[in-house]
């Protein structure tokens, strides 16, 4: 079976939970079409780089199918008739990776770091004397 990988973004004013039954609702949709759904990740609500149907920020998923192209099409047109989908994308891929996705790759390292920096991070300006004012008597 070919593979695929598929990432939509929902409405940002829906709550996690809704993003996560229509996230089911489309694997069970792929399941019964004769396919699976591997990986499936929830990137978070993060801006948009421009309005889409006046949302800013909207609701990522992404998911990694093995199914039949009548599965992947079925899954497109309910996506298309959702109207909590503000837009998808579907690429057909040659291999699908196990690990996480660079997104999230990039979100561990960036809650690491917020990590380091909180424990005993200082910032060395705040411990740096503050220089006199110079005199201004005209004496030079």
């Amino acid at each position: 079976m070919p593979f695929y990988e598929n990432v939509f973004i929902a409405r940002q004013d829906i709550s996690a939970a809704q993003v996560e039954a229509l996230a089911d609702q489309f694997t069970q949709l792929v399941g019964e079409h004769g396919g699976q759904i591997t990986k499936r990740e929830y990137w978070g609500l993060r801006n948009l780089a421009y309005r889409i149907k006046k949302n800013r920020k909207g609701h990522y998923v992404m998911f990694n199918v093995e199914a039949p192209p009548t599965a992947v099409n079925e899954l497109e047109r309910n996506m298309r008739i959702n109207e909590d989908v503000l837009r998808y994308l579907t690429v057909r891929v040659e291999t699908l990776d196990p690990g996480p996705s660079a997104v999230m790759q990039s979100r561990g390292r960036s809650e690491e770091r917020e990590r380091r920096r909180g424990d005993g991070y200082r910032d060395i300006r705040e411990d740096a004397p503050v220089p006199a004012p110079a005199a201004s008597g005209g004496e030079e």
